[in-house]
């Protein structure tokens, strides 16, 4: 939502000044222009990129539109959730919880969190770990090596499509200098005519320089850094599940582990420990009731 805000803003006030010193926004509508911008930025993209980076190129640009999902409700959520998890394991061992990791869709507990069940990179985050420590043999020291490389390898590709965006990005000035070249060219055929006409093929080859340093410093440069901000947020989200995961197999009890987790949540999203401890109460109470 801010994303689409902030480009309003952006094309509100190059606009709304450009008007303010009596400019005629005829001037500024040069679809040729524009065509010629936005194919090359469009071809460059097809050229540098297999196809499914530009399927997540395309996917992280909606995504922005949308804001950041990882919320203080997010990870309040998630403590929760991993909370009840830890609690079956203390009571019924780590057995107890091999279908809901081997079956995540079918989980009781699983499907109380949609939002993290929808989260596919999570999810497997999660199942994974736990479905090598039903396993048994494994360190908690390897366990959090493989925690670590499953996150190194996941940043890199979450960053991949940043970087594709990234690089159209500074392409577009240099793409914009290419078509107030050929507006250039176009110009000089129109030598010895009308005055008035050699001025408008003019200002439409600067138009392309103008949509170009625009489009690159106001709306795909600031998109790809929203991506990359993204990217990065999934990454811490997934560490707080490692210092979590991690102080369970170490022997930690549930709250103790979910209270590392919780320390471990950035400041700007980090529920209080009141909150935490109000909602894991609150987790336990319908299983002592069941129970």
């Amino acid at each position: 939502m801010f994303a689409i805000v902030g480009i309003l803003v952006v094309f509100g006030a190059v606009i709304g000044g450009f008007l303010m010193e009596k400019g005629h926004l005829a001037v500024l509508l040069q679809p040729a222009e524009l065509v010629i911008l936005a194919g090359a930025a469009t071809g460059t993209l097809l050229v540098a990129n297999p196809l499914r980076l530009l399927k997540a190129v395309v996917s992280g640009m909606l995504g922005t539109l949308k804001g950041s999902p990882f919320t203080k409700e997010r990870y309040l959520a998630t403590l929760k959730m991993m909370y009840e998890f830890l609690n079956k394991v203390r009571k019924e061992g780590l057995l107890a919880i091999e279908a809901d990791v081997e079956k995540p869709n079918e989980s009781a507990i699983f499907k109380n969190y949609p939002q993290f069940l929808g989260d596919h990179h999570a999810l497997d985050f999660v199942c994974d770990t736990l479905r090598m420590a039903i396993t048994g043999g494994v360190e908690p020291f390897d366990m959090d090596q493989m925690m670590e490389l499953d996150m190194e390898v996941h940043h890199h590709a979450s960053m991949q499509p940043v970087d594709a965006l990234t690089t159209v990005a500074d392409s577009l000035p240099g793409l914009g200098i290419v078509a107030a070249v050929l507006g250039v060219v176009i110009t000089m055929g129109a030598l010895g005519g009308p005055p008035e006409e050699i001025g408008a093929h003019v200002a439409a080859a600067l138009v392309g320089t103008f949509l170009g340093i625009l489009l690159c410093y106001g709306v795909v440069g600031p998109l790809s850094a929203n991506m990359r901000k993204t990217a990065d947020e999934h990454n811490e989200y997934l560490h707080v599940l490692r210092v979590l995961l991690l102080a369970f197999l170490k022997g930690g009890a549930p709250i103790i582990a979910v209270e590392m987790g919780r320390r471990a949540i950035p400041a700007h999203a980090r529920p209080s420990f009141e909150e935490m401890e109000k909602g894991c109460k609150n987790q336990a109470a319908p299983a002592a009731a069941a129970a």
